[in-house]
């Protein structure tokens, strides 16, 4: 048995911090970062079940024709999404009655809708990007055994190697194999840095001196075999990696509303975001 303090339930049965019962739950799983996006998603629906919310958690369950789906507000950040992730697959593969792992597990479809910005030059603002990898800047991974093939491995020395002077660890995770194939097919595919923080840890400076004053330089000279960094955001690694742990299906789209590269702003972000929201729904 999983017990009290480890798996913690509120007094009606719905899991700690997303205040959700297992069948509140849809076995496929939209991610926004802010919760005031959670209705802009829903909006889609052809009927919402299911509003709940606690904290930064939003949380919608309803269906869009036949299909039912979630849609849920992780906040910022993978300290977030740590949180997030454990409780969605404690929901999916939880006997909450008896505290036990069930026999047959459920793998979850979990896609994340949210910003970035882009680090090359020819990603261009407005570009609607698929995450193939996402690599992680944050700690979080140094707390799990995490669920790493070759490929993963073989570029997580690499990174290692580059970021040594800095005494950065990178951690590398793909996206879901069939998710990637269904609903990015044509979108172009990206390898998207996940950092712990927007300002320095993204190489911004308002009022502060970075100890990386050349951090959106440092990442876009990078180049292994094919790949380059694509864009800068806070969740994708996180989601990627716990995904591939436990043994769910992950993608990130990001809507790519800067360019970091020469300092511009979308002058249209909503109607970016939009576009990626439909785009989702249209291939879910």
């Amino acid at each position: 048995m999983i017990n009290e303090s480890e798996l913690i339930l509120n007094a009606d049965g719905s899991i700690y911090h997303l205040n959700l019962l297992p069948e509140d739950l849809a076995s496929t799983v939209i991610t926004v970062g802010d919760p005031d996006r959670v209705a802009k998603v829903s909006k889609h629906f052809d009927r919402i079940e299911l509003k709940k919310g606690k904290r930064e958690f939003i949380t919608h369950t309803g269906y869009l024709g036949n299909k039912r789906l979630t849609v849920i507000s992780t906040g910022i950040g993978t300290d977030n999404i740590d949180i997030v992730l454990n409780e969605l697959d404690a929901l999916a593969n939880i006997d909450f009655a008896n505290r036990t792992v069930k026999t047959s597990l459920t793998s979850l479809d979990i896609i994340r809708i949210g910003t970035s910005g882009a680090v090359q030059q020819d990603v261009e603002m407005g570009t609607i990007l698929a995450s193939a990898y996402g690599i992680g800047l944050d700690a979080l991974m140094n707390y799990y055994q995490g669920s790493y093939d070759g490929e993963e491995q073989a570029l997580q020395v690499e990174l290692a190697e580059y970021f040594s002077a800095l005494n950065l660890k990178p951690y590398v995770a793909k996206a879901g194999a069939s998710l990637l194939d269904r609903i990015a097919f044509d979108l172009p595919k990206g390898v998207t840095l996940t950092a712990p923080g927007f300002y320095a840890p993204q190489g911004r400076t308002v009022r502060s001196t970075n100890t990386i004053p050349n951090f959106i330089n440092l990442i876009n000279s990078f180049q292994y075999k094919d790949l380059n960094f694509t864009n800068l955001e806070m969740e994708t690694a996180g989601i990627y990696a716990l995904a591939n742990m436990f043994g769910h299906q992950a993608l990130s789209i990001n809507a790519i509303l800067a360019s970091r590269v020469d300092g511009r702003f979308s002058s249209a972000p909503e109607e970016v975001v939009d576009k990626a929201i439909q785009l989702v729904l249209e291939r879910i």
